[in-house]
């Protein structure tokens, strides 16, 4: 047993291994802490329309909801407009106050209702937020209107006891919320699934590039370091095809969500793997196996950064500038629209596709500056004087 033990301990494997394993809890409690730190306290980066339709108490409504909430709060005349930004996670609630609303509210039954519109694809966490702000509004939006039908009541204190009856109980719950949700997602296995994705991409990305990279110094005595690096590159789009094959047949497989088909997400997995992997094996190309590290600190900072599990309106400056040149915030943005549903994920591909193209060049650059090894010389054999 002492043996074995002194055995282990004296290969470098075993030291990289225990190295690996604290750098992994190092890495990630620094970058966690430090980019989830005060996000309950930036919840006034989170965006709220107000559209008001109707022309009498909706004006003050709107008002005083833009003086009064703490939120990212804008008036915004048009609901097309207003749905359009909903709708590409430029806006994270619509609050509308329909045509009816002075009508409906100041009669001394009537009920009115306030219109709040939430687009699901986005992280869970928006959804619980925006529905808790709603019945925030709701409750203080009925406060004046209670103040309202009051006044209507005791201006008409000679009206039948029947109605006099109706209008007390109404005074009570004068307007009620009306949340309508677009997008919706089905159910929280799907809503973890740009996470899902996003984690499995990259960590398989991660290992088998560190494989490919013990694999090219295997045969780095026999073959030149540009047929390497052409074999490597061939071998990454032939696993890039297949990884994002498997993966998506088994998210189709299991139910998965897919407003926009299997070809859209296959395509688009295609896209953020084969990205995924020229990125991770940069860092081997510039540092060989130490560049793992790096490889684990943009791990963590991706799935920090990225949306896919805190709102990135919520993160501070500094992380919010640093997704913006990661790959993951693409990959999440993007299938969340092709899952989900929302805008056309054109331009989160064109980014991704920059970032490989600036990988795939800073790769080409560390292997030229690499020395090649001497190519080591077939022997020659000679059999029955014939030289082999």
């Amino acid at each position: 047993m002492k043996n074995a033990l002194q055995a282990f301990m004296k290969r470098p494997t075993t030291w990289v291994g225990l190295i690996t394993a604290i750098m992994f809890q190092v890495i990630f409690s620094v970058i966690w802490m430090t980019g989830y730190n005060g996000v309950t306290d930036r919840i006034d980066q989170l965006k709220i329309a107000v559209v008001s339709e109707d022309q009498q108490m909706g004006q003050q409504i709107s008002t005083g909801l833009l003086q009064s909430l703490p939120f990212n709060m804008s008036k915004i005349d048009s609901l097309d407009d207003a749905k359009d930004q909903l709708n590409a996670r430029e806006l994270q609630m619509v609050v509308v106050v329909p045509t009816d609303f002075t009508q409906k509210a100041s009669a001394a039954d009537g009920t009115a209702s306030i219109q709040y519109l939430i687009n699901e694809s986005n992280p869970a966490l928006i959804k619980s937020i925006m529905s808790g702000a709603a019945a925030q509004i709701t409750a203080q939006i009925n406060g004046q209107a209670v103040a309202g039908g009051i006044q209507t009541v005791l201006g008409n204190m000679s009206m039948p006891a029947d109605q006099a009856a109706a209008a007390a109980q109404g005074l009570s719950q004068r307007v009620i919320s009306d949340v309508q949700s677009t997008n919706v997602v089905k159910g929280m296995n799907n809503q973890m699934v740009p996470m899902m994705m996003v984690l499995a991409s990259y960590v398989g990305a991660m290992i088998m590039g560190m494989n490919f990279e013990q694999s090219s110094m295997a045969v780095s005595g026999s073959v030149s370091r540009w047929r390497r690096f052409a074999a490597r590159s061939v071998i990454n789009v032939i696993a890039a095809v297949v990884v994002s094959l498997v993966g998506s047949t088994l998210l189709a497989s299991f139910g998965g969500q897919m407003v926009q088909g299997f070809l859209h997400i296959w395509l688009f997995q295609l896209l953020f793997v084969l990205t995924f992997i020229f990125v991770s094996q940069l860092f081997l190309y510039l540092f060989g196996m130490a560049g793992m590290l790096f490889n684990i600190i943009l791990l963590s900072a991706q799935l920090v950064t990225s949306g896919a599990i805190v709102p990135r309106e919520l993160l501070s400056d500094f992380y919010i500038k640093l997704g913006d040149a990661l790959p993951a915030t693409y990959a999440v943005e993007g299938t969340m629209n092709i899952l989900f549903g929302g805008p056309a994920a054109t331009s989160d591909a064109l980014l991704l596709s920059l970032i490989a193209v600036i990988a795939i060049a800073i790769s080409m650059f560390a292997v030229a500056m690499k020395k090649q090894p001497v190519l080591q010389q077939q022997p020659t054999v000679v059999v029955a004087g014939q030289k082999r």
